[in-house]
């Protein structure tokens, strides 16, 4: 089965810089978009950043300049490098990933992935 695996959340002082990585495994036939959501308590999940698999990023306006996405195809892992982190931006982060999987005939199947989630609190 297709997995999404989280790492990198924690508890960091605003101005601060904190970097988050999502590897996939499985049976993997290609990954398409992959991107980061955030949702901050009482709120509803927003998208963060992605990036497709053709190049070229896109970024919520309130993290530009900011957030870096970025994608390493031969491990199956998406980045996010967040710098001057700010008490807003504390919240739970999940990755996810359009992923193609092949079944026993060769057919195409294309579902999203998610991972479990990660905590970053940005107080001081």
């Amino acid at each position: 089965q297709v997995q999404l695996v989280e790492s990198g959340g924690g508890l960091v002082q605003p101005g601060g810089s904190l970097s988050l990585s999502c590897a996939a495994s499985g049976s993997i036939f290609s990954i398409n978009a992959m991107g980061w959501y955030r949702q901050a308590l009482g709120k509803q999940r927003e998208l963060v950043a992605v990036i497709p698999s053709g190049g070229g990023t896109k970024y919520v306006e309130s993290v530009k300049g900011r957030f870096t996405i970025s994608r390493d195809n031969a491990k199956n892992t998406v980045y996010l490098q967040m710098s001057s982190l700010k008490p807003e931006d504390t919240a739970v982060y999940y990755c996810n990933a359009d992923i193609v999987t092949l079944g026993l005939h060769g057919g195409k199947y294309l579902r999203v992935y998610w991972g479990q989630g990660t905590q970053v609190t940005v107080s001081s």
